[in-house]
């Protein structure tokens, strides 16, 4: 009883001392930053050497990145962008989210971590008022995006990039499905158009299909 009473105990300390933060991407601490991009290139290493700060930002400004990050008294163990943009589909205009760079530390994968933060994100989006959630990501992660509370779009094409040079998530090589969840009573209206559609996004040359 002592052993199962001390682990409990343990638990719920850990508990109390992993949070999730927020930051304009601009304004998130540079101690936070240069762990972010750490646990980035541990997922997605560069084929470049980049002559930019470790801490600096990675999204258009434009798109007013937010960065979610759960944090274990300072250290990072999982982070993600929320990108924002309107978008015009079926001649309505939608207020969008859309998830970026969802990654978790190596050695701490597989305990639910990224699923929390995917989770808190997506309440982000519905407490701000946006119609939907959307964004792309590879089959094999659809299963972890469901068990967040997302849902795929069936059919549904994400075209990236810009008008002039699109970058749809169809293009040969890729293997992606669309992921979105509709929160405002507009969104959920609209929502089967979006099903078998190729959906506007571009969001330019930055982060192409965010």
């Amino acid at each position: 009883m002592t052993a199962w009473r001390d682990v409990e105990q343990a638990d719920q300390e850990f508990a109390r001392r992993v949070r999730i933060v927020s930051f304009p991407e601009a304004a998130t601490p540079a101690d936070l930053r240069v762990q972010v991009r750490a646990i980035q290139e541990e997922a997605w290493p560069s084929e470049s050497v980049s002559d930019a700060p470790v801490d600096a930002p990675t999204h258009d400004p434009a798109l007013q990145p937010l960065s979610m990050v759960l944090v274990d008294e300072g250290v990072v163990l999982a982070a993600l962008d929320i990108l924002f943009k309107e978008i015009v589909h079926v001649g309505q205009r939608f207020s969008v989210g859309g998830l970026s760079t969802v990654v978790t530390r190596k050695q701490v994968r597989g305990r639910g971590y990224g699923r929390r933060l995917v989770t808190a994100a997506r309440e982000e989006m519905i407490a701000r008022g946006l119609d939907l959630g959307l964004f792309t990501c590879d089959r094999p992660l659809q299963a972890f995006y469901e068990s967040a509370g997302w849902r795929v779009l069936p059919g549904a094409v994400l075209i990236g990039g810009t008008p002039q040079a699109p970058f749809p998530s169809d293009q040969p090589g890729f293997d992606k499905v669309t992921m979105a969840d509709f929160f405002s009573a507009a969104g959920r209206q609209a929502q089967a158009s979006f099903h078998h559609s190729r959906i506007e996004l571009y969001p330019g040359q930055i982060d192409k299909l965010w």
